[in-house]
Order: structure tokens, then C-alpha cells, then sequence
């Protein structure tokens, strides 16, 4: 039989329901791969995320006056020619994408103007930045190249940035040797908060890589370039190196380091010493928040989600106190905490504890059919060790394509040991491993690969971390945790997640440090100290966005809405809402909502959707 004969037979055969059995070897149900219900745009999204790999390949100069003047071009143009098509002709999949793709413009044609707002900050520590950067501009525009004149302003501005630097070092008084007479900046240097300090010591880092990349481009291969600009150029990047270490030891806090002989990995040296020193962040202020909460598509102000944080919290205060009392503690919850803690396994255990832990938390999803886990889902999920190093921002394993343990290594001291050993003891990894594999961070990016690939560029944490949470939740109003010691586990992660929201909004808004961020870690989830602080870092460190840590409970809640609106009405089912998030790709659960409900959608989006005001209460947990 010829294969295209074939290939259609199977289809056929799965289309009409004769094998309701796995295909083996995984592959998947042909039929259902069928394009139904595609939406129109997707090809315009498409388009418009190449595009936009392009032009951020083009213009790599981060910050540079022709890569500022060129995003914000490429976006207002967008935008104008999307308002161009005729929105009322397209199907409700169809108005879901536009109405996304215009959102993401909009926000990030605000990021660039707060971009400009964050640089107008440094511009007083780095009056020099656009004279570098149009360097690299002229390269990536194939201009030739004038050394004698390049090698002048790497001298002027190695100059420059000398001078600033000076100001900021007190020569030490005869016979003070104390650390503050060290530290201490002149009374002529800008004055100027830890913040705009450590941002401006990391825009040097990213600016000394931009030099580098624009000077080995001609080095060697332009021997004129070479003769006129090598020592100008080595002058400038240890210049660069010693006012970025001066910044962040006079200014911003770190313990002052004996700088290392010229190119012996200095940055690689401070970068290291970033994980040991003080944790600044970069508040983003109401007015932030308001515009990273606008384009999540929630309608609610930072201290409304504070109140619905403290509710959460109270219910799992609440709970865990009845655990508590099951296990002979009382109402003191902490001590129950503490026990849980203590049951760690030996170390070289922990892979093999992560293995059952996933293992039962599918066997559970397969007795209840609640959702699609393809079979290849369940073979493909990988595990690796996290380095030491890594363990000090990220104190818990971590998931996705696949699961990274955290646990003690040998070189680790002896505290580091414990507190990694009780961080991540069986109870606590119970009540988060699903979370991370299936039908978690490892599901959502295996079907995200796989149905909808377009609206990867709509990627957020409350699609992300919310569906993740979302499940947790779903677990313990389905008694998946009977044991106290479980749900003691099980609710830490609950309460903890409420005190994200708490500490992260606080923070942003300016009403709370970074130490006092890890105090309430301590306080009211009974955190670790180190992992409190490597939470609280790695929360303010840049790598996530403002309201990272806020999406896992609110995207939770969403999820946790909008499963009460369709799924409690009887519209859907169990395992057809679930499949359908999955499947519809990431999105703020807004237009998830749009999308499965069918709200009306204008051009700008449907109308706000208060979903805290028609959420199911939490489900105290009963013996069954």
C-alpha cells in the first residue's frame, strides 16, 4: 500500500474513534492535529516575531541610540498597520491574537519610555555610554572604520571615566584603616541611591561586552585598527572594570575585593561576588505596576492583591495549624514545620525520591482523568544536579524540560548542608514535584511546542507559574495529600506563595528593603535563612520580571475562576478545560477566559474581569 495511502488510513482510524488506546511509540492522534478552530493571525504573529528576531539581531548595541530609535520604530509601525485590518471579520481565535499582539506592543512601547526614564537616572554616572555605543552602531551599519579617530575617543572617554571614578575614592586618612574610611565616596561625587548605582555598574558590565565585541571584530584583521587602537582599547575595558567595581564597593555596598591582575577574569570575579553582597533590586513604583498589571490584563491595584494574598494566607495559616495539631504541636505550626523538615533523606537519596514523587503524582492524574499527559510527556522529562553556586539564589529544585535537584553537594559547608537537606525534605518535594514535571512546567512546554507555537511570544508567569499553582491547589481540594506531614508541606508552598505577593508588591512600591523581605520569609512562612535570602535575591536580582513572583497565586486563582465558571456550570469538562489551556497556548489567563468562554473582545480587549469577586473559597481539607 503506497504510505500516503496509509498515512491517511490512520488518520481515518484515529479521526473515528476505532483505537482509543496510545498510539505507540507516542505518536500522537494524527487526526486530532487536523487544523480546527486555527486562528487567522497566526501567521501575522509569526511574521511578527521574526521580524523582531531580526531587527534585535541587527541592533545589538543594548541601549544604543540607533538600536532605541529603531525599536520604537519597529513597534509604533506595527501597530499603526495592525489597526489596519478588519477586526470584526475575525473569529473569536483570531480576535484572541490581535487583541494580544496589540497588548504586547503597547507594553513594550512603554518599557522603552521607562527604559528612558531608568537611563536619565544614570546619565550622571554614565555621560559617556552613547559615545561607545554609536561605535558599535557604525559597525553593524558597515561604515569603514577611522582607527586614528576611535583610538581619540576611547583615550577621552578612558579619561572621563577616570575622572568619575576618583570622585567616588577617598584617599584613607593617615592611621584609618577602618572599613567605612575605605568606603567612603568624596563629597564631590553624584549623589546618587544604592539602585542607580548598581544599575549603572551593570550597564558598564553590559557595556564593556559591547566593546569587546565591536574591538575584536577589526582586531588582527585591520592591522591599522590594531596599531592605533589596542592599547586605548585594554585601557578603556580596565578603566570600565575598576568604576563598575568602584560603584558597586562605594556606593551600592559589596565588600571592597583586591581587583585581580588586568584580564584574568575580573567580570567573572564580580559577577561571583554578586550572589554574596547586598541585594539592591530596582523598584518599579506604582506607576510600573500599573503598567505591567495593565498589560497582565488584571484589574486590580497592588494593594487589592495584597488583600487577596492576605486571605489566601489566612486559610493556609489556618489549615496548617490543624495539621499541626494532628501531629501533637498545637497550634504551633512551626514546630510542626520543623518536624517535616528533619525527615530529609540521605544524601544521594534525592534523585531517587524526585523519581517516585513524579511518578505518583501521574499514577494519581491517570486514575481521575483530569487532563491529557501524552505518553511521550512522561518518557521525555529528564534530571539534573544544581551546582552549588546556582543553590544560593535557587535553594529548590526547579522544572521544566527538565527537573534540576537542588540538594547538598560535598564541597558545601556544614550549614549550607543542613538547611539545603531540610529545604528539600520528602513532604515539601511532594507537594511540588508535579509542579515542576507533569501535568506542570514540563506539560505546559511540551504542549506549548505543540499546538499554538505562535503565541509563545505572548509567554507569561501567570500562565506559566499560575497553571502550576493552579494544580497544587487542585491536588489538595482532591485530598491528594492525606498525611498532616503532606499537607504540611503542602500548605508551606501555599503560604509562601501568598507572602510573594505580599513582599514582592511591597517592595515595588517602595514600602519595604530587601532585608526586611527576608525577615517576613522567616516570620511567616518559616523559611530557612539562606533560603529565605536566596528567595528574596533571586526575586530582585533582574532575572524575573516585577510581578514574577506575584503570577503563581493570582495566575492560580484566575485559573482556579474560570474552572468554577466553565467546569462548575457544567460547560465543560474536567479534562476538556484543562487540555484546552494547554493547547491554546501561553496568554494572561484573561484571554484564556476569552478564548474557552467566548467573551466579546473588542479591539482593546474584553471588558475588565474582576475574578476574585466570583472565586470558589479554598477547600478546607475533610477525611474522605
Amino acid at each position: 500500500m503506497p504510505r500516503a495511502w496509509t498515512l491517511l488510513l490512520a488518520v481515518a482510524c484515529c479521526a473515528s474513534g476505532a483505537s482509543a488506546q496510545a498510539p505507540a511509540a507516542g505518536v500522537p492522534d494524527l487526526g486530532a492535529l487536523v487544523g480546527r478552530g486555527a486562528s487567522e493571525l497566526a501567521g501575522v504573529v509569526d511574521r511578527f516575531s521574526t521580524d523582531l528576531a531580526s531587527v534585535r539581531r541587527r541592533y545589538d548595541a543594548t541601549a544604543s541610540p540607533d538600536q532605541r530609535r529603531r525599536m520604537r520604530e519597529f513597534y509604533t509601525t506595527w501597530e499603526g498597520e495592525l489597526r489596519k485590518l478588519d477586526f470584526a471579520s475575525l473569529s473569536q481565535e483570531g480576535k484572541v491574537d490581535y487583541v494580544l499582539l496589540t497588548n504586547h506592543i503597547t507594553y513594550q512601547l512603554a518599557l522603552l519610555e521607562r527604559q528612558d526614564t531608568q537611563r536619565g537616572e544614570t546619565t550622571i554616572l554614565l555621560p559617556f555610554a552613547d559615545r561607545l555605543l554609536v561605535l558599535q552602531d557604525a559597525r553593524r551599519n558597515l561604515s569603514s572604520v577611522d582607527a586614528r579617530a576611535a583610538s581619540s575617543t576611547l583615550a577621552a572617554v578612558t579619561r572621563q571615566i577616570d575622572s568619575l571614578r576618583a570622585r567616588f575614592e577617598t584617599p584613607v586618612t593617615r592611621g584609618d584603616t577602618s572599613v567605612a574610611a575605605a568606603t567612603r565616596p568624596r563629597a564631590s561625587a553624584p549623589a546618587v541611591s544604592k539602585t542607580v548605582a548598581n544599575r549603572a555598574a551593570e550597564n558598564i558590565d553590559q557595556l564593556a561586552r559591547v566593546m569587546q565585541s565591536w574591538y575584536e571584530y577589526y582586531d588582527g584583521y585591520d592591522p591599522v585598527f590594531t596599531w592605533w587602537v589596542r592599547d586605548p582599547y585594554r585601557k578603556l575595558d580596565e578603566s570600565l572594570k575598576r568604576y563598575a567595581r568602584t560603584l558597586r564597593e562605594r556606593v551600592v555596598g559589596f565588600k571592597p575585593q583586591t581587583p585581580p591582575a588586568s584580564g584574568t577574569g575580573s567580570r567573572a570575579s564580580d559577577a561571583a561576588n554578586a550572589n554574596e553582597g547586598p541585594i539592591v533590586g530596582d523598584p518599579i513604583g506604582a506607576q510600573g505596576l500599573r503598567e505591567d498589571l495593565a498589560h497582565e490584563m488584571i484589574p486590580y491595584t497592588p494593594e487589592e492583591l495584597i488583600a487577596i494574598a492576605e486571605r489566601e494566607y489566612a486559610f493556609s495559616l489556618s489549615e496548617i495549624k490543624k495539621a499541626a495539631r494532628e501531629m501533637g504541636f498545637g497550634d504551633d505550626w512551626k514546630s510542626a514545620i520543623e518536624k517535616v523538615k528533619d525527615t530529609y533523606v540521605e544524601p544521594g537519596r534525592q534523585p531517587d525520591l524526585i523519581r517516585d514523587l513524579a511518578r505518583e503524582a501521574e499514577a494519581f492524574f491517570d486514575r481521575h482523568d483530569w487532563v491529557t499527559i501524552p505518553a511521550l510527556a512522561r518518557e521525555d522529562w529528564r534530571m539534573e544536579m544544581m551546582s552549588p553556586e546556582r543553590q544560593r539564589i535557587a535553594p529548590f529544585f526547579l522544572g521544566g524540560e527538565s527537573i534540576i535537584v537542588s540538594y547538598p553537594t560535598a564541597d558545601m559547608t556544614e550549614e549550607e548542608k543542613m538547611m539545603s537537606l531540610r529545604g528539600n525534605n520528602p513532604h515539601f518535594s511532594r507537594a511540588v514535584v508535579f509542579h515542576e514535571l507533569n501535568p506542570g512546567h514540563h506539560l505546559q512546554g511540551f504542549m506549548a511546542a505543540r499546538y499554538n507555537t505562535h503565541r509563545r511570544l505572548f509567554s507569561t508567569p501567570f500562565w506559566n507559574e499560575g497553571q502550576a499553582l493552579y494544580w497544587e491547589m487542585f491536588l489538595w481540594d482532591h485530598n491528594f495529600h492525606e498525611k498532616a506531614e503532606d499537607r504540611v508541606g503542602a500548605l508551606f508552598w501555599r503560604m509562601h506563595r501568598s507572602a510573594r505577593i505580599m513582599f514582592s508588591l511591597r517592595f515595588h512600591l517602595g514600602q519595604l528593603t530587601p532585608e526586611q523581605a527576608i525577615q517576613f520569609l522567616v516570620d511567616t512562612v518559616a523559611f530557612e535563612r539562606a533560603n529565605a535570602e536566596g528567595e528574596v535575591r533571586r526575586s530582585f536580582s533582574g532575572q524575573y520580571s516585577p510581578l514574577y513572583q506575584i503570577s503563581y497565586m493570582i495566575g492560580g486563582l484566575q485559573l482556579r475562576a474560570l474552572h468554577a465558571e466553565l467546569v462548575g456550570s457544567g460547560r465543560m469538562g474536567e479534562r476538556a478545560f484543562h487540555d484546552a489551556v494547554l493547547r491554546g497556548g501561553p496568554m494572561p489567563i484573561a484571554m484564556v477566559r476569552a478564548r474557552l468562554a467566548e467573551t466579546p473582545l473588542s479591539r482593546d480587549g474584553s471588558a475588565p474581569w474582576r475574578f476574585a469577586e466570583s472565586l470558589p473559597p479554598p477547600i478546607p481539607f475533610a477525611r474522605r
